[in-house]
């Protein structure tokens, strides 16, 4: 499966950002999706997953309460809405695929996107 995000931009503190990612080659409804991010410096950090017909997600702590991951299997899309965004969320933001089970980890997830920027201003 191939992966493109798309969505990120600079937003101010407080704002909202959607970011998505489309997918194509095989059939969608067979991965689990996940978004990643990495922050200058620092390691590729589990954001949110959702699992093949998104009745189960995942956040990470950080995220929870602020983020919300949706997919849309008739359209191969999955999607990243971040609402009152902080500055520790500027990163570099990846979607990901995996097939079988929900997963937390960068390493479980082989296929990966180019990444979209996200950054937040104070």
């Amino acid at each position: 499966v191939q992966l493109q995000a798309f969505g990120g931009g600079l937003e101010q503190a407080w704002g909202s950002l959607r970011l998505s990612c489309a997918a194509s080659g095989r059939t969608f409804s067979n991965y689990v999706m996940g978004w990643f991010r990495q922050a200058p410096g620092k390691e590729r950090d589990f954001v949110a997953s959702i699992s093949r017909y998104g009745v189960t997600t995942s956040y990470a702590d950080s995220v929870k309460g602020r983020f919300t991951i949706s997919r849309d299997n008739a359209n191969n899309t999955v999607s990243l809405q971040m609402n009152n965004l902080k500055p520790e969320d500027t990163a570099v933001y990846y979607c990901a695929a995996r097939v079988f089970t929900l997963s937390t980890r960068s390493q479980d997830f082989p296929y990966w996107g180019q990444g979209t920027k996200v950054t937040v201003s104070s």
